[in-house]
C-alpha cells in the first residue's frame, strides 16, 4: 500500500493519541459510582463504556499497524 508520508504521520498520531486517551477515560470510568450497582455488579454504563473503549483500542492498534506498514512499506 502507498501512502503519502503525511498520512502514514497522521495514522500513527492518531494511533498514539487514542493509545493514551482511553486507558485513562476507563480509569474514570471504573471509579463512577455508576459503574456499579448496589450489589458490585456491572451496570449498563459500565458494559456500554467497556464495549467504547475495547472497540476503540483495537481501532487505534489496527490504525498503528497500517501507518507502520504503509512508512516500512
Amino acid at each position: 500500500m502507498e501512502i503519502p508520508v503525511v498520512w502514514s504521520v497522521v495514522l500513527l498520531v492518531a494511533a498514539v493519541w487514542n493509545l493514551m486517551v482511553w486507558p485513562s477515560f476507563w480509569r474514570r470510568v471504573t471509579k463512577d459510582p455508576r459503574a456499579r450497582d448496589d450489589a458490585g455488579r456491572p451496570t449498563r454504563f459500565f458494559t456500554v463504556h467497556a464495549v467504547l473503549v475495547g472497540v476503540s483500542m483495537v481501532l487505534a492498534l489496527l490504525v498503528g499497524v497500517v501507518g507502520v506498514l504503509t512508512l516500512v512499506g
